[in-house]
């Protein structure tokens, strides 16, 4: 496997639709290319041509190398459960009016057929208020997707921060803070 991955290529196994697991090589620069496009589908050419989903990716003690990546067989109108990433689009209105966007989820589940596989989801923000979020229902998906994820979990919110610290203070008044181990201290010790 060392010698493999010193001459540029990745140890990999392609299992899935009922056949056995074969052995693989790829390509490391080429799977790089794949997995920072946020790629899920490959098309694999050589002895095996067919298309496959990463399904799992191990990377060495540093997350930087790759070490071994799983494929799974996949049809291109076949329904596969993929996690795809959230990116947010636009200038949320609400931020214009004393709010903060929160983000709770950056990433999301899905159920997809493989031939309309989105490498990431684009969600429109701009026109996200005060006091208003975007649950995972709101999302917009490709054409046969289907949502994993509960679709009222709440994946970016905007919301007016109220520094607590300021308002507590006013509210109660500025009052000394108590000295511990002043002069009482000193008198009860000799």
């Amino acid at each position: 496997m060392k010698r493999l991955r010193q001459t540029g290529q990745i140890p990999a196994i392609l299992y899935g639709h009922g056949e056995g697991g074969v052995m693989l090589s790829v390509c490391e620069r080429d799977l790089n290319k794949a997995i920072d496009t946020g790629s899920h589908i490959v098309d694999l050419v050589g002895d095996t041509k067919e298309s496959a989903l990463i399904k799992d990716v191990q990377w060495d003690a540093f997350g930087i190398k790759v070490l071994h990546v799983d494929l799974t067989r996949v049809d291109a109108t076949e329904a596969v459960e993929v996690t795809i990433p959230i990116e947010l689009k636009g200038d949320p209105v609400g931020t214009h009016h004393g709010g903060t966007v929160n983000f709770h989820q950056h990433e999301i589940t899905i159920f997809c057929p493989a031939n309309v596989l989105p490498d990431k989801i684009d969600l429109k923000v701009s026109d996200l208020d005060v006091d208003q979020s975007i649950t995972a229902g709101d999302i917009p998906l490709p054409p046969g997707a289907k949502i994993a994820e509960a679709p009222e979990t709440p994946i970016v919110s905007c919301s007016v921060v109220v520094e607590k610290a300021a308002a507590d203070s006013e509210e109660s008044g500025a009052s000394e803070p108590e000295v511990i181990g002043g002069k009482k201290d000193e008198e009860e010790s000799s």
